[in-house]
């Protein structure tokens, strides 16, 4: 027997979806579509968020948000999809006014080497001169420096599975740019982690993730505990590896980390 949907029902679901689509698209739009041309020629593709009001006689802090695997691409889009609605909530623009900057990867690329198996962290080589994505960050980052109004004393870095070893890999790289990092459900070699000691970190990380274990920032946690590092660590006991949306609700996370600056680091 075929049963008919009222016609008000499917006119209030379109209205949901509608709704649903456009409330994404809201938050994305606050994101500025902006293409990185290097010296060398290489492009990053990058979206970014500039505080309400913006003043250029002022100084704001800044955030770098590197995204996962699944993120990457060519559209300028995807890399959005998880930790940029945080920073335009009113609450967030109005506590914390900041520049937020959303590199994309291209999709063959990784921010630094892949991650496979179990035994990988031990692998993980620190090169004289950084991978190729990485140094494109840099880049990037050294171009807003100059070209926009930051608090060089307040940047941060986040990312997530891909982009949580990417922040490990850019604050070997970079140990003195950052005030703070989050490094959520990523993984790097612990030896290096006397690099950026002297960085605020807060790691999060699902106890029964079988795509980046755990174990690896149980480790990252106590070797910078060891060396007397600001390190905090949230671990989630019944979570695997799609924690982002739970350390994104962390009432105290912005608070933390708009609180810290390098001064108080040095």
């Amino acid at each position: 027997m075929i049963k008919y949907i009222p016609f008000a029902c499917i006119v209030l679901l379109g209205c949901s979806l509608f709704k649903a689509v456009n409330a994404q698209t809201d938050y994305q739009n606050m994101y500025e579509k902006k293409v990185f041309i290097s010296d060398e020629g290489d492009s990053l593709l990058y979206r970014i968020l500039y505080p309400l009001n913006y003043n250029r006689n002022e100084k704001y802090p800044t955030v770098l948000f590197l995204h996962g695997s699944g993120e990457r691409g060519n559209d300028n889009e995807l890399q959005l999809a998880h930790g940029a609605e945080l920073f335009t909530l009113p609450e967030s623009r109005e506590k914390y006014p900041a520049i937020v900057i959303f590199p994309q990867c291209p999709k063959d690329e990784q921010w630094a080497k892949p991650l496979n198996g179990k035994k990988h962290v031990k692998r993980f080589p620190l090169y004289k001169t950084p991978p190729k994505q990485i140094q494109l960050v840099i880049d990037l980052l050294d171009f807003v420096e100059l070209s926009e109004s930051l608090d060089t004393d307040r940047e941060y870095i986040m990312g997530l599975s891909m982009g949580g070893k990417g922040t490990m890999e850019m604050l070997c790289y970079q140990p003195h740019r950052f005030a703070a990092a989050v490094p959520i459900c990523g993984a790097h070699n612990p030896k290096y982690a006397k690099r950026y000691k002297h960085v605020s970190l807060w790691y999060f990380h699902g106890a029964k993730d079988i795509v980046v274990y755990p174990q690896y920032s149980r480790n990252m946690v106590a070797r910078l505990e060891k060396l007397g590092a600001n390190v905090r660590y949230t671990e989630y006991p019944d979570a695997g590896h799609n924690i982002w949306d739970q350390a994104f609700d962390e009432p105290d996370l912005l608070p933390w980390m708009f609180g810290i600056t390098k001064i108080a680091n040095d």
